[in-house]
């Protein structure tokens, strides 16, 4: 298993869902943070000075650092240079500590779990493909085994692509990005035995770890690309390009072509119907949106190997982060309906069943039954019965409306309470495995398919949840109902088991099959503990958070705590195996806490959407209250209280720079968002404008100067908190100018102050900030070091 934690999702999101993860500012810091060094580059604009200005509400229009926002300038790398040299010269070289040689075993370690996708059968055997990387293999090695050899003590693997090889033989240093699969019912060469096998994959590869990325077909059978001029092969060049496949000559694609072909937040805006030997640039454009939009794309879900189930095409329009109009056919020769859902109602489809996931009350005027579901309720309908309806409901009918309403019969998979939310699904053949949280501890469900394709029946699972972290994945849900399932908690490594979901109709774990792999354990969490405590925020709200210490801990306030938050997006936190930081926090004897800060989805859509907009100081003021907590209990005191967040988490914490500064002695703000006055005009900043608002409209006075970080530093203090900014200028999802213009400005109004303010940006990584394992040790050590030295005054 991959020991960076940046799998919240884990599988359980619907297709129709997974769209949206790329456009997250999303990074999770908890297990391990990845970034890349840069390298030696000189140049005398380093030493250029500018105007110092303090920014004001009604003043911030003379931005003095606009040039750092030219992402490759001479004069930004040069700046970006100079910090980093100045950064490692103050705080030492990462490379050369225990921290960086333990994180670096663990990341490289062989002993992590390689988990695996079924890509089909072959001489009657299922085939299961693998990315690794190792320190053999920084790039990494997309292999292959069989399910046999996979369930042994020493798995045989068989390399497919090397990543490393390629990228010495091309000179571009790849970053994997996954691969899209060509359909086993839609390729005629897939074979029919034992279920069919894929033969072609759409790769996508990153120069660099950038979102944007290459988009290369490869052929399974010879394992090699498919060349893009003897066989037609798809290939495109560099963009954020969406690609899926209607058959095995013709792509549904958006990309980068003709003019206009992206939205202002940088996403295809555009649906081409791409037929193999064609000019891209000459194929029909099939669905097309907005400029405005955030995005388009077009895709199949295919159920047609579930009772009643048709190869369901989807068409779906992005109007804003949260809100899409999304219009499906069951058939080819059918015409496109528009769905009569909220534009924030999550759709997908299980056999003859259209799921939906209601995000906001959904009335009976509107759902053309007697009945209101609440917010964060998950139902089902038939979906024909549903297109007919939603038909109806476009022609203005209202006979055609009342005749389609009556054959409409909804039922509950899942209905929240004030504890409890809904998370998500995972599916094998006859069963769908619903996650649940019940004030932050995990639950699962167990619901079967009739035999005739009817209605769900719950059959089995937790009857009380549970602090860990679980995950399914359906081995093959078009033959089978066996699942790969992987637990892990803050303190025990992940464990691969093999399970059997017809078996779950208990409620301990009684669904295994047999434990595969299992990882060691990274650190020393023997005398660990792990506590669920609440905080109370300004408002009275409870904000819950999970502390993992020494069992006996003095309560004296002297030892060193790190608080992780990132609370946006509707994104839950938990429970999950902490490799890195307790390598490098807790072993030392530090505290790990983990903040669920309204903005998350811990208690579902109500907690998201009670922090948006002009909300967005209900997150700040959870974070504060849990931080204030850890202080009144003598946990820790500010001096020995650091915090740490990511991306949107970066936003946070940049705010508790501002907002809280004396409530920490160090902070790590890692590839953030900090200019709110320019978010939107930066790569995909626009597309986030439904979470934090409009900058260009009385959106900036009203609330969002007030956490601009960039534009609340106080001049007129002595003393900042330790802090260091990190980011990547391959970013491009969220701008690094967001952190360099920060720091120059805290620099400028700084000098001569107590501010000890350090920057390092590394070239490669992208959002994620990884590009191989030795980038991803040398930040992680940069940053937990740095904060253990600031608290125990060794800095």
């Amino acid at each position: 298993m991959a020991l960076v934690a940046a799998a919240v999702f884990r599988s359980r999101t619907p297709s129709s869902a997974k769209k949206l993860l790329s456009l997250l500012p999303f990074i999770n810091l908890t297990s391990g943070f990845t970034v890349a060094t840069r390298p030696f580059v000189t140049s005398s604009l380093a030493h250029t000075s500018h105007q110092k200005q303090a920014m004001t509400a009604t003043s911030f229009q003379e931005d003095p650092y606009l040039y750092l926002e030219e992402v490759e300038s001479p004069e930004s790398l040069a700046f970006a240079t100079e910090a980093g040299e100045k950064c490692l010269a103050a705080l030492g070289d990462p490379s050369e500590t225990d921290t960086y040689q333990r994180v670096l075993a663990a990341l490289t370690s062989d002993d992590r779990i390689p988990h695996a996708s079924m890509m089909g059968y072959q001489d009657g055997e299922m085939i299961l493909f693998n990315f690794w990387r190792d320190a053999k293999n920084p790039k990494g090695l997309w292999r292959k085994t069989t399910l046999t050899s996979y369930k042994s003590a020493n798995t045989e693997w068989t390399t497919v692509l090397d990543l490393d090889s390629l990228a010495k033989e091309e000179g571009i240093s790849w970053v994997w990005k996954g691969y899209v699969p060509l359909p086993r019912s839609l390729d005629p060469l897939s074979g029919d035995k034992d279920g069919g096998r894929v033969t072609r994959v759409l790769l996508q590869l990153s120069r660099g770890g950038a979102d944007a990325t290459y988009l290369r077909e490869f052929d399974l059978l010879t394992e090699s690309f498919v060349d893009p001029d003897k066989d037609a092969g798809f290939t495109m060049p560099e963009g954020k390009t969406r690609a899926q496949w209607k058959s095995r000559d013709v792509l549904l694609i958006g990309a980068n072509v003709g003019e206009d072909a992206m939205t202002t937040s940088g996403y295809p805006r555009t649906v081409r119907e791409w037929t193999r030997g064609t000019k891209v640039e000459d194929a029909p454009i099939v669905f097309e949106v907005e400029k405005t939009d955030v995005s388009c794309s077009q895709y199949l879900s295919d159920e047609t190997h579930r009772q009643g189930g048709a190869m369901y095409e989807v068409q779906s329009r992005s109007i804003s982060f949260y809100k899409s109009t999304r219009y499906v056919k069951m058939e080819p020769s059918d015409e496109f309906v528009k769905l009569a859902i909220a534009e924030n109602t999550n759709v997908s489809f299980f056999g003859k069943w259209m799921i939906l996931h209601v995000k906001a009350d959904w009335e009976p005027d509107d759902n053309g039954s007697d009945r209101t579901f609440k917010t964060d309720s998950l139902i089902y309908v038939d979906a024909k019965a549903f297109l007919d309806y939603s038909k109806a409901r476009e022609s203005g009918s209202e006979s055609d409306v009342k005749a389609a309403a009556a054959e409409l019969d909804y039922k509950i998979l899942f209905e929240p309470t004030a504890t409890s939310s809904y998370q998500g699904y995972s599916t094998t053949k006859n069963y769908m495995i619903l996650y649940s949280l019940e004030d932050v501890k995990e639950k699962l469900q167990f619901f079967k398919l009739a035999q005739d394709g009817g209605d769900f029946v719950l059959v089995g699972g937790d009857e009380e949840g549970k602090i860990r972290s679980a995950s399914c994945r359906a081995v093959d849900s078009k033959t089978n109902d066996l699942f790969w399932f992987t637990t892990s908690s803050y303190t025990q490594p992940s464990t691969l088991c093999l399970a059997d979901a017809s078996k779950g109709s208990g409620g301990n774990d009684d669904y295994i099959l047999e434990e595969l792999k299992s990882l060691p354990s990274m650190y020393d969490s023997q005398d660990l503990e792990v506590k669920q405590l609440f905080a109370t925020s300004e408002d009275g709200t409870k904000v819950p958070y999970f502390i993992v210490s020494k069992k006996g801990l003095v309560l004296d306030g002297s030892t060193p705590t790190l608080l992780y938050g990132y609370g946006g997006f509707e994104i839950s936190l938990g429970p999950h195996y902490l490799t890195t930081a307790g390598i490098a926090w807790l072993e030392k004897g530090g505290v790990y806490v983990e903040a669920n800060i309204r903005g998350g989805g811990e208690y579902g859509p109500f907690w998201h959407q009670s922090a948006l907009k002009e909300n967005r100081n209900k997150s700040y003021e959870d974070f504060i209250a849990v931080a204030k907590h850890l202080i009144e209990t003598k946990v820790c005191t500010p001096q020995t209280l650091a915090c740490r967040g990511g991306s949107n988490g970066g936003l946070l914490t940049g705010n508790m720079l501002v907002q809280a500064p004396d409530l920490f002695g160090a902070i790590h703000i890692a590839v953030p968002l900090l200019d709110m006055k320019r978010y939107h005009t930066l790569l995909a900043g626009a597309s986030w404008m439904a979470e934090y608002g409009d900058p260009d409209t009385e959106d900036w006075d009203k609330f969002l100067f007030k956490y601009s970080p960039y534009h609340n530093i106080d001049a007129s203090r002595d003393k900042y908190p330790a802090t260091l900014l990190t980011t990547s200028t391959r970013d491009d999802r969220v701008h690094p100018a967001h952190a360099r213009k920060m720091v120059k400005r805290l620099w400028d109004l700084g000098e001569g102050k107590d501010w000890p303010i350090f920057y390092y940006e590394n070239i490669e990584g992208g959002h994620g900030g990884a590009a191989d394992s030795k980038q991803e040790a040398f930040m992680t050590s940069l940053a937990y070091d740095f904060m253990w030295r600031a608290l125990t005054s060794s800095l």
